[in-house]
């Protein structure tokens, strides 16, 4: 069996991809969604950091914003034959990078960008299979496009606290 090539995903980026590849990031505060087609063996994935901002009408889709990421995914999938609707759908990140700021402080970006994915994904009617999201530090995420495993590794912020 050939094993997947690994493709990295930057902020702001997204990729849809089939059963070659598995997709990876590093994420702090910001987000990642993976989208799945259990039958087709496509998928998608991004890694926004805001949930989003005020366009202006002409203005290109942005994957750096959690509903334009979104967007772009579901765009690109549907190149690929595929229904947004009919993925499954894995939600990573949202992390606290400062845990010796009181949150109130930065109303968590994390926490905005967390709370965003859920909406949005429920917004367009894709079931959230799972999810890993808050908590303080940086997550690993490799996603597995033959399989739709996702895999996730959490570690603690080095910051310390006062």
């Amino acid at each position: 069996m050939v094993q997947p090539a690994d493709l990295f995903l930057q902020p702001g980026e997204y990729f849809v991809a089939d059963a070659t590849l598995r997709l990876r990031t590093i994420l702090g505060s910001c987000v990642a969604i993976t989208l799945w087609h259990p039958r087709r063996f496509v998928g998608a994935m991004s890694h926004f950091l805001l949930a989003d901002r005020p366009r202006q009408p002409g203005t290109q889709l942005d994957a750096r914003y959690g509903d334009e990421a979104l967007e772009l995914m579901v765009r690109g999938l549907h190149r690929e034959g595929v229904r947004a609707a009919e993925c499954e759908a894995k939600i990573f990140g949202g992390g606290n990078m400062f845990p010796g700021k009181p949150l109130f402080s930065l109303q968590s970006v994390g926490t905005r960008n967390g709370e965003a994915a859920r909406q949005l994904l429920a917004d367009r009617g894709i079931p959230v299979r799972s999810e890993h999201l808050f908590g303080e530090g940086h997550r690993q995420v490799v996603f597995d496009v033959a399989s739709g495993a996702v895999w996730v590794r959490q570690i603690p912020s080095t910051v310390p606290k006062p």
